[in-house]
């Protein structure tokens, strides 16, 4: 059975360690947490962090930030951008299933790009140990790869022919999630959609240039009108069902009752 393994990660954080060529998240965890809740002064917690750079937003807006992740060059990434950017976070190596932190820790708990890597049990699994360490009337937020876009074809193609960088991954509907997370008790309280920029095809075709030597920008300059036109289009949808319902990523947030 093919699974997303420790060592994937390894491999992807180590190549991943020039900064310069990881795409952003355009800001969406703070965003859409901010229309929510008053960040200044809330504890928080981001499962799996990565590069850290959705949390490391949040100590802009006065959280105090936890950033947890399973992989040493991972821990290495956000350890080096905190100490270059003067940024003050808590950096914990630490595994998902085991969070080290006692119950109710935290009023804000969450995840972008983790749950899509593990099994209905495992995932479950998973999501009430966030549950755990959430404070009650917290936030667990919890943001995953859309099922209905041209993104889980390609995915699963790769994955079929052992060329997935993650291993292993899978997708979720709104219906789908929405479902798991009430039964696990969360009042869902906000959801969010957000479109790809640069675009899937842009993407693709840069790293298929990549590998045979020609590099091109991180995000496409020469269309200039085009691209300013489609951010505005994005804008505009950004918080309607038609954003949530076909974008590649989409997010939804829970209150802990």
């Amino acid at each position: 059975m093919k699974e997303s393994r420790r060592s994937h990660w390894e491999n992807f954080w180590d190549e991943k360690k020039n900064l310069q060529e990881v795409y952003s998240n355009s800001d969406r965890v703070v965003r859409n947490l901010s229309k929510i809740v008053d960040l200044k002064g809330k504890k928080i917690l981001e499962v799996g962090a990565g590069t850290g750079r959705d949390s490391f937003p949040l100590v802009e807006r006065g959280a105090e930030v936890f950033q947890l992740d399973y992989s040493i060059n991972s821990l290495m990434i956000m350890k080096k951008i905190a100490g270059e950017e003067k940024i003050e976070v808590a950096i914990v190596g630490g595994d998902t299933f085991c969070l080290p932190f006692r119950d109710e820790t935290f009023d804000i708990v969450f995840h972008q790009g983790l749950l899509e890597h593990f099994r209905p049990q495992q995932a479950e699994a998973l999501l009430r140990e966030n549950i755990r360490v959430t404070k009650k009337d917290g936030l667990l937020l919890v943001d995953v790869p859309q099922r209905y876009h041209i993104y889980t074809v390609i995915k699963h193609f790769l994955i079929a022919i052992n060329k997935w960088f993650a291993g292993w991954e899978r997708e979720f509907s709104v219906g789908e999630l929405r479902r798991e997370m009430e039964r696990l008790g969360l009042q869902i309280v906000h959801t969010y959609g957000e479109w790809m920029y640069p675009s899937l095809f842009y993407r693709a075709t840069r790293e298929a240039l990549l590998k045979v030597g020609l590099k091109l920008p991180l995000y496409p300059t020469f269309i200039r009108p085009l691209t300013g036109m489609r951010k505005s289009i994005r804008e505009a949808l950004r918080d309607t069902p038609i954003a949530v319902n076909t974008s590649l990523s989409f997010g939804l947030v829970g209150k802990k009752k």
